[in-house]
C-alpha cells in the first residue's frame, strides 16, 4: 500500500511541480528506503506514520553513516511525502508539527514573463474544438491562480461567467470564491456553448473541462497539453502547469495587489506561504532598476 502512496506523490512532483526526471528518481530511491524501513516495522498504512516513526527513521539514517548531505536529502524527501499525504487527507494530523527535520531553504517559484505568457495563451487554435477548450483552460488558470487539481475538478455549476466568479474546493476541502476576468469568462462561455456538448457525445457530465472522449481532464493530460503549447510558442524554459499560478500571483503583486487579497485568491492557509511572491517581485524590480537607472 505504501508503494501506491509513494507513486501518487512522485506523480504529483512530476505533474504539479514539474521536477526533472533525475530529481524524481532521487525522491523515489529515498522513499523506497523509507518504505522498506516501514515494512520491517509492520507499518503499511499512512496513518500509522507518527512522530516516533520519523524519529526512529532519522536515528536509523544516522547509524547508517550516510554523509550529512545524503541524510538531509532523505529527510527532505520524507518530509515532502508526509506533507503531501496530509494534504491528500491520508494522514489525519501531521507528525511534523512538533518535530523539526531541517527544512531546506524555500526555492523561489519560477514564473513566465508577460511575453512568454502571451505567447502561451495565444498558442491554441480557437477555431478548433480542442484548441478552444485549451484556450479556455489556460485563460482560467491565469485569471484565477487555481491549482491544476482545482481546475480539472471544476464543475459547470461552479462557474458564473455572467457575474464573473468561480467557486472551487482547495486543499483541506476548503471552499473559496475567486474573481474571474472578462477574457477568461468569454472563452469559458464560448467553449461551453460551442464545444463541450460535442465532447460529451450526448452523455451528461458535471465536469467543466473534458477530454476529446468526454471524460474529466486529468493532471497528466493537462501536463501534456501545456508542454505541447509551450513548444509551439517557442518557450525555451521548462514549463509546468503550476507556473501559471505562480505568474498570476507574481504579476498581481508587481502591480500593487495587497498580500492578503492574493493569499485569499490562492487559498493559502498562511500568509507566510504567499510572501514568497514578494521576493520574486523584488527581484523583478531590481532587474528593472539595473536596466533603466543611469547609475545602477
Amino acid at each position: 500500500m505504501m508503494d501506491i502512496y509513494i507513486q501518487r506523490f512522485l506523480d504529483h512532483l512530476s505533474v504539479e511541480r514539474g521536477l526533472s526526471e533525475n530529481t524524481i528518481a532521487s525522491y523515489g530511491r529515498d522513499l523506497a528506503q523509507f518504505a522498506e524501513f516501514l515494512d520491517k516495522r509492520q507499518i503499511h498504512e499512512s496513518r500509522q506514520i507518527n512522530e516516533d516513526v520519523l524519529i526512529a527513521f532519522i536515528d536509523h539514517l544516522k547509524k547508517s553513516n550516510y554523509a550529512s548531505t545524503s541524510t538531509a536529502r532523505k529527510i527532505s524527501a520524507v518530509r515532502g511525502f508526509v506533507n503531501f499525504m496530509c494534504a491528500e487527507r491520508e494522514i489525519d494530523k501531521s507528525p511534523l508539527t512538533t518535530f523539526e527535520t531541517g527544512r531546506p531553504p524555500q526555492r523561489l517559484p519560477k514564473v513566465l514573463d508577460l511575453d512568454e505568457l502571451s505567447r502561451l495563451l495565444d498558442a491554441p487554435d480557437i477555431h478548433e474544438d480542442l484548441g478552444l477548450r485549451d484556450k479556455a483552460m489556460f485563460e482560467t488558470l491565469y485569471a484565477t491562480g487555481l491549482r491544476v487539481s482545482e481546475l480539472i475538478n471544476l464543475k459547470s455549476d461552479d462557474v458564473n461567467t455572467r457575474m464573473g466568479f468561480l467557486r472551487c474546493i482547495g486543499k483541506g476541502d476548503k471552499e473559496r470564491v475567486v474573481p474571474l476576468g472578462e477574457v477568461a469568462a468569454e472563452y469559458i462561455t464560448a467553449y461551453s456553448d460551442r464545444v463541450r456538448g460535442r465532447l460529451t457525445g450526448g452523455d451528461r457530465s458535471e465536469y467543466l473541462f473534458l477530454t476529446k472522449n468526454g471524460q474529466p481532464m486529468s493532471r497528466v493530460m493537462f501536463w501534456k497539453i501545456i508542454q505541447k503549447y509551450a513548444a509551439k510558442a517557442g518557450i525555451a524554459k521548462q514549463i509546468t502547469p503550476h507556473m501559471l499560478r505562480h505568474s498570476f500571483a507574481t504579476h498581481l503583486i508587481e502591480r500593487g495587489a495587497d498580500l492578503r487579497s492574493v493569499q485569499e485568491m490562492l487559498g493559502h492557509a498562511s500568509i507566510a506561504t504567499t510572501q514568497i511572491y514578494t521576493h520574486v517581485s523584488r527581484d523583478h524590480l531590481r532587474e528593472i532598476y539595473k536596466e533603466t537607472h543611469p547609475r545602477a
